[in-house]
């Protein structure tokens, strides 16, 4: 068997997050941090293959369709340099329109739910696949065909940004320069990311730039006074191979069924998690608007009442 120079830079890539997995699980070990949990980590291993096994059987169709496209293209970039970094930036920002898809569709959410549903965070969470993504993503990707990039190319320079991605599913405090912290995706953004703390949720989608989130408002940076709770707001009770993957999609089509008009069962399908026809469940950003006037108040609270005591202190000295 013949390997290209691509598919040896993919082996040697998988290879290194996998080493760093191994290291990772091994400090975990060693000073008590507890980081990882066997249930937890062959769940993750689980939902891995369940996506790889889904990703080979529409390999073929993902590639003939992205070079069916590649023959409308509208330009093409002969420079090899800007060639890959037009790529790897325009391949970057439609992940992240992808992956925004994804937290503000109930229907899509119900496949990537399977990424966050677990209650810890390590290397191997980043495994933790959305198993039904490569029945749809290369949809999203189908631009880059029509800009003139080769369906190897567009997979290439997908699985090298996702290997990033993988790199960040990290709970150990690694400090960058606030340059790097500005444009590229770090664990700590990615931690706000898995979080169920509701000032988190639905935020930081990138995968390697942190720019899109900044640009177009779904940036949150990780606040020490609001400690990360890694999970669903409401985790599943049944943890088993069939529910882990088809939990959300039950609850999707219980909300569906009791949904009294045509078009309330449509928003339950489209509109974003939390939504509800009666306001007896909300969307996060109902929710985070809500913790905004909730903190305001308290602030303004407390302002009240240093004024008061400044005053109270005042009239105490005018008074001796």
């Amino acid at each position: 068997m013949k390997y290209t120079g691509s598919d040896i830079s993919v082996i040697g890539l998988f290879s290194f997050v996998i080493v760093l997995t191994l290291v990772e699980m091994y400090f975990s070990y060693q000073h008590d941090r507890k980081l990882y949990t066997k249930r937890d980590t062959w769940t993750n291993i689980y939902l891995m293959t369940a996506a790889v096994v889904i990703n080979l059987g529409t390999k073929t169709f993902t590639f003939f369709l992205l070079a069916y496209c590649y023959q409308f293209r509208l330009f093409q970039i002969s420079n090899v340099w800007l060639y890959w970094i037009v790529l790897i930036l325009a391949q970057d920002f439609l992940y992240w329109f992808l992956h925004t898809v994804g937290h503000y569709v109930r229907f899509f959410w119900a496949m990537h739910v399977t990424h966050h549903s677990s209650e810890h965070f390590n290397l191997t969470t980043g495994f933790r696949s959305t198993v039904f993504e490569p029945l749809y993503r290369v949809f999203f990707y189908l631009p880059l065909a029509f800009m003139g990039f080769t369906a190897v190319d567009i997979l290439f320079a997908y699985l090298v940004t996702q290997i990033y991605g993988n790199l960040v599913h990290t709970q150990y405090n690694i400090r960058f320069p606030k340059w790097y912290e500005y444009i590229f995706v770090t664990p700590s953004h990615h931690r706000v990311h898995h979080a169920s703390n509701v000032r988190y949720l639905d935020k930081n989608m990138g995968m390697v730039l942190i720019l899109w989130d900044r640009w177009f408002g779904t940036f949150q940076a990780e606040l020490p006074e609001d400690k990360v709770k890694y999970g669903l707001t409401t985790q599943p009770t049944d943890t088993g191979p069939v529910n882990i993957i088809f939990h959300e999609f039950i609850a999707l089509t219980a909300d569906v069924k009791k949904a009294p008009t045509f078009m309330d069962k449509v928003k339950y399908i489209f509109n974003p998690p939390g939504w509800s026809h009666d306001g007896s469940t909300k969307i996060a950003k109902i929710m985070q608007k809500e913790l905004r006037e909730e903190e305001q108040k308290r602030h303004d609270d407390e302002q009240k009442q240093k004024v008061k005591a400044l005053n109270n202190h005042g009239e105490l000295s005018s008074a001796g």
